[in-house]
């Protein structure tokens, strides 16, 4: 069974309703602290601050554990893959979920045919 890295590009668009991602609703979100803030940046800039602290709350219980080891691997990631122009949260819960056997869901354009991703528009 497979089991999903939800990037902050996968839950955002869960939460728009984009129908390419419906069946990954009733799928164990996983995600980092990093991206459950890009989460509510977007939420508090496209919904009310009341609606944007739910899906805070409800997306909350979902964050797993970052080590130090993942931390100092996501940051050499990046470095080795500067081209790309990655993110700091991107890079962090791509290296979470290669070193925890996830499918890294996501929707960003950099990410498309690489290693253990799931891509979806």
């Amino acid at each position: 069974m497979v089991k999903y890295f939800f990037d902050s590009y996968a839950v955002i668009e869960i939460i728009k309703g984009n129908k390419n991602y419906a069946k990954y609703v009733q799928e164990e979100v996983l995600l980092t602290v990093f991206n459950l803030v890009e989460i509510y940046w977007s939420a508090l800039n496209d919904l009310k601050e009341d609606e944007a602290n739910e899906i805070y709350d409800k997306y909350k219980p979902c964050i797993i554990k970052i080590s130090d080891e993942i931390l100092k691997e996501a940051i050499k990631f990046r470095k080795e893959n500067k081209k790309k122009d990655l993110s700091y949260t991107d890079c962090i819960g791509y290296v979470c979920a290669l070193r925890n056997n996830l499918v890294f869901l996501t929707g960003d354009n950099q990410f498309k045919n690489m290693p253990k991703v799931e891509f979806v528009k």
